[in-house]
């Protein structure tokens, strides 16, 4: 089973299937011009099949090659990589159909649920994130977003469960893939976020896509799949599909080709650990981003308003919902705006504002776990004004309170960033940076059984030494204490992955 192999190691083996030059114009990009250009590209030569066309694609896409090479279909919820599987399925010969139990028959299980999108096309015929399934589990999954379950209320043959959320920022019911298969899931969510992120604000959230283009999840979806995608790597059954799927379909899963894209767009997820439910973005990465849009419907009187919008509930006071300033908007009077708990700290708040109606320049108090952290103007002028260096980490609850009992003043686009408390990591200095970047090992392939390296050590609290499989081989505790070299283990030969702290590095043992 794979577990843990850092994501930069399979990138060049990964990409080398995707055509020369097909990423061209995504180079040197990141964050969402990254997103932006990537969509474009895979936007480009794809081919509508219909939604009967998955059933012949599924003879090429979805053939099992990799596990037990049988010619059945590949099937991630029944597929047992460490035993024989629970069922088997022909492909065409097991379409369903109709089923009851476990077995019966497989169907096309849409990851991203086409209840979302309304059925359409091109979405709902997309190769790349509907997979050919057993027809029970994927009744059971429902429309369900996919995250870490805390107490299972159903567990498929082949340990794929539904139950409630035990994932930071959503308490609702998630259904969770097994370890094999969960950088699967992510890599084929993240495709459909980017190749339809000009659509996104005409689909269902299904609580877990976002509005808007960028990040085009909402948050607790987005630390989720950073998790799965950093703990399971790209597998050769994945590149594959890809391939098949690009045969079949004209266009690329860009995640699988490059893994790194992932990191480069969304930030990551801490990485090296396996799925705790509460993953630790990268400090400045944005915890929440709420525009609003999941708000309820157009409404000019004034009273409680309640929702869940970025992965967290929401409460207004005194507000109502029938007034703009980008789309859609809360508009406060005598009342405040306050956001459920959300984990993984703020650093600094953004928000826009503007008064509606008469009345005069003022401002909102923001608060954080009930302390006073600033102050957000507003005018008549829609103003977008930025709170720096908040920096409280934990669980954090946010409050903006107007403090006119008479001004009526909507407020849009409000979002913070992650703080975990040691933000000032980020913040090293030039000579640091570059004493962390010239780790090597050397010689390379090694002789022996001894690891050397170059550059600045003496700080390095940590080695791990992994395979290509994600098995940790060997941990050694302030590695470097006396000298440069690391002693290890009778490793065969081969290539192992080095990691020194957040530092990997790759070997070969000749």
């Amino acid at each position: 089973m794979k577990k843990i192999i850092l994501c930069t190691v399979i990138a060049g083996f990964a990409n080398a299937q995707a055509p020369a030059g097909y990423y061209n114009s995504a180079n040197g990009l990141s964050g969402a011009p990254l997103k932006t250009a990537l969509s474009n590209i895979i936007s480009n030569g794809h081919q509508d099949k219909g939604y009967g066309g998955l059933w012949t694609a599924y003879k090429t896409t979805d053939i099992d090659k990799n596990y037990e090479n049988d010619g059945s279909i590949m099937d991630i919820y029944s597929e047992k990589p460490s035993g024989a599987d629970p069922y088997k399925y022909t492909p065409g010969t097991n379409q369903c159909g109709t089923y009851s139990t476990e077995g019966n028959c497989y169907n096309r299980e849409h990851i991203v649920p086409q209840s979302l999108f309304s059925e359409a096309s091109p979405m709902v015929s997309d190769i790349h994130f509907i997979r050919a399934t057993d027809g029970k589990v994927n009744g059971m999954r429902s429309n369900y977003p996919f995250g870490k379950v805390g107490s299972a209320t159903f567990t498929s043959k082949n340990g794929s469960k539904l139950g409630s959320s035990s994932s930071s920022g959503y308490a609702g019911t998630v259904f969770e893939p097994i370890d094999e298969f969960k950088g699967d899931v992510a890599r084929m969510i993240f495709y459909f976020v980017t190749r339809y992120q000009s659509k996104l604000s005409s689909f269902s959230s299904g609580n877990m896509l976002g509005s808007s283009a960028f990040p085009g999840l909402q948050t607790w979806e987005l630390n989720v799949l950073l998790a799965w995608h950093n703990q399971d790597p790209v597998s050769p059954a994945e590149v594959a599909r890809n391939n098949a799927s690009y045969t079949y379909q004209g266009n690329r899963n860009p995640f699988i080709d490059n893994p790194n894209y992932v990191n480069q767009i969304w930030g990551s997820s801490t990485p090296g650990t396996t799925d705790p439910g509460t993953p630790t973005p990268n400090p400045g990465t944005n915890c929440v981003n709420e525009s609003f849009e999941t708000i309820p419907a157009a409404n000019a009187s004034y009273t409680t308003r309640t929702w869940t919008g970025s992965g967290i509930s929401w409460t207004a006071t005194d507000a109502r919902t029938d007034q703009t300033i980008n789309t859609k908007a809360i508009t406060v009077r005598d009342g405040s705006l306050t956001s459920g708990s959300s984990a993984n700290g703020i650093g600094s708040l953004t928000v826009t504002t503007q008064l509606k109606f008469s009345g005069s320049n003022g401002t909102f108090d923001v608060k954080v776990n009930g302390t006073t952290v600033g102050t957000i103007p507003y005018s008549a002028t829609a103003t977008t004004t930025t709170i720096n260096n908040i920096n409280i980490s934990g669980n954090v609850t946010v409050s903006l309170i107007n403090s006119s009992s008479s001004n009526r003043v909507a407020i849009d686009d409000l979002k913070w960033t992650c703080y975990s408390g040691t933000a000032r990591i980020a913040q090293k200095s030039s000579a640091e940076t570059a004493a962390v970047q010239e780790l090597q090992v050397y010689p390379n392939p090694i002789s022996g059984q001894e690891i050397f390296v170059k550059g600045n050590t003496q700080n390095i609290k940590k080695a791990e030494i992994f395979n290509l499989q994600g098995k940790t081989l060997q941990t050694i505790n302030s590695p470097f204490k006396n000298g440069n070299s690391i002693k290890i283990r009778n490793l065969e030969q081969g290539i192992y992955i080095l990691k020194l702290d957040q530092t990997t590095l790759k070997f070969i043992v000749k």
